[in-house]
């Protein structure tokens, strides 16, 4: 039985790399030894890639450019890694996919949302999550959590209203598909997160029983 993948999305600040350890111990309680992995990154090509893609210096990169390099990080990500890894049984958890991609060269940067879900069928293999968890905040505050961790990247760099776009994307993409997204606020104390991110992988076990023994690592 394939494995699953759970995907964390939201936006700046979010607290995502938080979640995604508390995860990782959630399902390793589980008997799942999952593999971890980010975007863009994820293998040797996908972080020279990353380190392009987030240079401060390279801030003229254009919109359609940026969506590429994206997709050409994923693509090699998903062929390394993940495509191996779910065909083997294991479960992936990935900081962020191609719901990223919606938001940000989407939303954020106004590239036409077909020609997006095109590099999904294709750069991507067709790969979708089987769970996302949006972890949603305040722009104002998330930028604000940003801006106390050190220098901004090149995406960071942007505006409030970037990232007000980037955020109505995700929110939308959550209403178009409640059966795998999970929105969690993440403006609540950390406790609070961290508690309602475990119910939702607790009830998303229970439903993958099977597929959760098939994950086991002997």
């Amino acid at each position: 039985m394939k494995g699953k993948l759970i995907t964390l999305e939201g936006g700046e600040g979010a607290g995502k790399s938080t979640v995604l350890d508390a995860l990782r111990t959630q399902l390793a309680q589980h008997g799942i030894d999952a593999v971890v992995t980010r975007e863009p990154g994820g293998t040797p090509v996908g972080e020279a890639i990353r380190s392009l893609l987030l240079d401060p210096a390279r801030a003229g990169l254009c919109a359609e450019t940026e969506l590429l390099l994206m997709f050409a990080s994923r693509a090699q990500l998903v062929r390394e890694l993940v495509e191996p890894a779910l065909a083997a049984g294991r479960w992936v958890l990935s900081d962020r996919f191609t719901d990223a991609s919606f938001a940000y060269q989407g939303g954020g940067r106004g590239q036409p949302l077909a020609r997006i879900a095109e590099l999904e069928r294709w750069a991507a293999a067709g790969v979708r999550p089987d769970l996302t968890l949006l972890l949603d905040l305040p722009v104002d505050e998330g930028l604000a959590r940003v801006r106390g961790r050190g220098p901004a990247d090149r995406i960071e760099m942007e505006n409030a209203h970037f990232f007000e776009n980037v955020r109505d994307a995700y929110r939308a993409r959550a209403v178009a598909d409640p059966a795998r997204f999970r929105v969690i606020d993440s403006s609540r104390p950390l406790a609070y997160v961290l508690a309602q991110v475990h119910d939702v992988v607790a009830a998303f076990l229970d439903a993958n029983g099977a597929a959760r023994a098939q994950g086991a690592r002997p």
